[in-house]
């Protein structure tokens, strides 16, 4: 993720008067000192660009302006410059100070916003400083208002929420597995050809694995899980990679040769989709249940089950068994999430391949809100038959996470 090219990032610009709080707001969202912070106004000139990764939206550019009230010569052309910023932005941020109010500044801003058809959420920072900041209402009843205190953090969750659902519709996250195997190099693909595999063709996640692979120049070869070690008896040189369906996961571990990264399907979407890295503490949050605990199992559409279901059958029989008793399992199937997540311990989210990135990540933040660990599919199958390392090393930095979290 570090090294997704800036063009292809969500670009995030900040707009506002002069020490509305834009630097700081940045500072919060990344949870850096990033960005200069200073009482005296009009401390950011030119427009500052910084790419940075922003869980659990993903790899970004903030582009943090100067203030839109800036004054003389000097100051027009700084002016015109932060507009100028429009041209390349996805998604407006409008930061004011809630002290203040809105003026013809931010209306403007507003209006030419909305001309470019761009999205604008409205953020009233710095309510910290009010007595009672839930009793503040905005003008503009039409847009989205978030009310945060960039100082203490207050409301930075629900920003990021409505940021994740007000960005353009066409934002996914750059490539699937394209960016782990170099061009020229080869990612095997085990595919089982099972009772729950469609007739006569592959399911979407692999179909699109494979295009993404080809979009990005690598070579891809695909076999069954009983084919595998064929497979790497005719090949001269290993491949870079081999991903396969969770259910085969543990023959693929077996018949994979140490030192070639595995992973699954399930887990490269969590990543293309969703959050990885929250996904990954969900599956950390499975040592936590306690016999009559509740968990939801939710999956995104309707699908026809088999016997040995994986939603129905196989994730609760392995829970039960980690848990050592009885758990109460729900299920929900569909557009949305229950209203009421309150009372369970876990949720287990299917793979999501038919919703969008931006619906996933709310209904990752939305289990956030609620307070309960979310994980899915492809993750939990590898935790709880113990390869959920291996099938993290090809992403570090998660790998890193979840080893530190299991040292806590």
């Amino acid at each position: 993720m570090h090294e997704t090219p800036r063009g292809t990032r969500l670009h995030i610009a900040l707009f506002g008067r002069r020490n509305a709080g834009k630097s700081s707001l940045i500072n919060a969202l990344t949870r850096q000192n990033l960005a200069i912070v200073s009482n005296v106004a009009g401390t950011t000139t030119d427009p500052v660009y910084k790419s940075m990764e922003i869980l659990p939206i993903g790899p970004v550019v903030l582009i943090d302006t100067a203030g839109l009230d800036d004054e003389g010569e000097l100051g027009q052309k700084r002016v015109a410059k932060s507009m100028a910023v429009l041209a390349k932005t996805d998604l407006v941020l409008l930061v004011a100070d809630v002290q203040k109010g809105l003026g013809k500044t931010e209306l403007e801003l507003i209006e030419t916003a909305r001309k470019k058809e761009l999205p604008v959420i409205g953020v009233a920072n710095k309510i910290d400083l009010l007595p009672q900041p839930e009793e503040i209402s905005f003008p503009l009843p039409d847009m989205t208002w978030v009310k945060v205190s960039a100082l203490t953090g207050k409301g930075i969750n629900e920003l990021k929420q409505a940021m994740v659902k007000l960005a353009p519709k066409e934002w996914v996250a750059p490539t699937i597995a394209g960016d782990l195997v170099p061009p020229g190099e080869l990612a095997m693909l085990v595919v089982p050809i099972d009772l729950a595999a469609p007739r006569g063709r592959l399911i979407l996640p692999q179909v699109q694995t494979i295009r993404d692979l080809l979009d990005n120049d690598c070579l891809t070869m695909v076999v069954k899980e009983r084919e595998l070690k064929a497979a790497f008896g005719v090949l001269r040189k290993p491949p870079r990679l081999v991903i396969t369906d969770s259910q085969a996961f543990l023959k693929v571990d077996a018949d994979t040769p140490p030192g070639v990264l595995m992973t699954s399907f399930s887990i490269l979407f969590a990543r293309y989709k969703g959050d990885l890295a929250t996904l990954v503490e969900g599956a950390l949050a499975v040592e936590e249940l306690q016999p009559g605990d509740k968990v939801l199992i939710a999956e995104a559409c309707t699908h026809h089950q088999v016997a040995d279901d994986i939603g129905t059958v196989k994730i609760p029989r392995w829970l039960r068994q980690i848990v050592g008793g009885e758990l109460h399992f729900s299920w929900s199937s569909g557009l949305e999430l229950p209203s009421d997540l309150s009372g369970y311990k876990l949720i287990v989210h299917c793979g999501g391949c038919m919703i969008n990135r931006r619906e996933m990540l709310s209904r990752i933040m939305t289990a956030q809100a609620a307070g309960v660990p979310i994980v899915n599919y492809g993750v939990l199958i590898a935790y709880v038959h113990g390869i959920l390392r291996r099938a993290l090393a090809p992403f570090p930095d998660v790998l890193r996470l979840y080893e530190n979290k299991e040292m806590t």
